[in-house]
């Protein structure tokens, strides 16, 4: 079990437990930490609390972190729409609605799943056994490509890539309301949600450097088909990034409108393009998925919608 021990601030003070905690440890989500403090693996000045407590001046919080429980994730015979493929890398088009790993609620069916029975085992391990070969992630609803490592050099590789902007990922997407301009960038720092664990938001406070780059492709009436490409790659980013000014995505019921004007099964974005520099080689490589079939028909829909 792992300890730790924070101290309160004057500027935290008035913050409940749950939130303070929760923006002190990225792994673990508000709910989680409401059930710690249930548990009484979380106390102030070695009392038990509840979740609303609210911090006061240099209160000590003791929070316990239990040993997790480790969860088998099992090779699942799903099919999988390869782009490409040798010993080191392997390049996907995932589908919208299909988890990337294993997580609480999504143990199978991801790609994870698939991957692992696709390629027999031959996965990196750097990111544990929960998340196998997986470099970044692209949210559930989201579709397009994506790419794993099969060892550990590759991982290393790609992973440093990442980390160095190097890597072209351009997007698709269709948000609200006509951008003024046809093309701009977006560079605001993205962090935690400070009431929503489960959301990302525009903040300066325990946030991290995040920047998009934007153009329109064509105006739809009240909508754009825009692309995007990513200079950064932080969580839900551009999603985030064209909430913030204004434009959230079609389809997008967290970072836009709750009631939606037509049935997407989440936002609609898609990974339309993926480049690297191949781990072994060194060649720059790079991969396209076209627009799937949901994407198309709404465009369509949206063009008909404006000429009737």
């Amino acid at each position: 079990m792992d300890i730790y021990n924070l101290a309160v601030e004057k500027e935290d003070v008035g913050t409940r437990i749950d939130v303070f905690v929760s923006e002190n440890f990225d792994d673990i989500s508000r709910s989680g930490v409401q059930k710690l403090i249930e548990q009484g693996h979380i106390t102030v000045n070695e009392k038990n609390i509840k979740s609303n407590y609210k911090l006061r001046d240099k209160d000590i919080i003791k929070v316990e972190i239990p040993e997790p429980v480790e969860i088998e994730i099992l090779p699942e015979d799903i099919p999988l729409d390869i782009l490409y493929e040798d010993n080191d890398v392997i390049v996907i088009n995932k589908p919208q609605g299909m988890v990337v790993h294993p997580a609480p609620g999504h143990y199978s069916g991801t790609l994870v799943n698939a991957l692992m029975y696709h390629c027999k085992g031959e996965l990196s391990g750097i990111n544990g056994v929960m998340r196998p070969g997986i470099v970044h992630r692209i949210d559930k609803d989201t579709s397009g490509v994506i790419m794993a490592a099969k060892n550990n050099m590759a991982h290393q590789s790609l992973a440093l890539q990442l980390a160095e902007h190097s890597i072209t990922r351009k997007y698709n997407a269709i948000v609200f309301n006509k951008l003024k301009e046809d093309e701009g960038t977006i560079d605001a720092p993205i962090g935690r949600h400070p009431e929503d664990r489960k959301k990302m938001c525009v903040r300066d406070k325990n946030s991290r450097h995040a920047v998009t780059h934007y153009r329109v492709i064509e105006h739809l009436g009240k909508y754009d088909l825009i692309e995007a490409q990513l200079e950064t790659g932080r969580t839900h980013q551009i999603r985030v990034h064209m909430s913030y000014i204004g434009h959230p995505l079609l389809g997008d019921e967290v970072y836009g409108k709750r009631k939606q004007p037509f049935s997407t099964k989440g936002q609609v974005l898609h990974a339309r393009v993926l480049g690297f520099v191949h781990p072994r080689t060194g060649e720059y490589m790079e991969f396209e998925s076209e627009l799937p079939e949901y994407f198309k028909k709404l465009i369509e829909k949206l063009k008909q919608i404006q000429t009737s």
